[in-house]
């Protein structure tokens, strides 16, 4: 059994057909303590998605299911987290926070949350 490790999911969706309310409930069906933040307030499962930018200690992963454009205002807030990792999910690739995350010992990984999941990876 792996160390859960707390997870934020950004771009977080009560939508069921989105990988975000897929990857919420998959993290937690494997044990890990997920923090969601999303346009809208809502739950997927037991989790509460909250809006903004609200104060979350010990984040160990932030996996990001926004599109670069939209990354951009939580720059700052993601790093002020000082994650281990940031997951840029399929679509989420962003060279600028890349290097940001980088240069601030934060390790950047190009992989699907889902995937790493399933294959024990995680």
């Amino acid at each position: 059994m792996q160390t859960p490790k707390n997870t934020l999911v950004l771009g977080a969706s009560t939508n069921p057909q989105r990988y975000s309310f897929l990857a919420i409930n998959k993290l937690a069906a494997h044990g890990h303590p997920v923090e969601a933040i999303g346009l809208k307030e809502g739950h997927v499962g037991n989790v509460s998605i909250k809006t903004g930018q609200p104060p979350l200690p010990d984040i160990d992963t932030v996996t990001l299911y926004l599109g670069a454009a939209n990354q951009r205002p939580y720059y700052d807030y993601i790093l002020s987290l000082r994650p281990k990792r940031i997951i840029f999910n399929p679509g989420a690739e962003n060279p600028e926070l890349e290097e940001l995350a980088g240069q601030n010992k934060i390790e950047p990984l190009h992989a699907c949350t889902l995937v790493m999941l399933s294959t024990g990876q995680y």
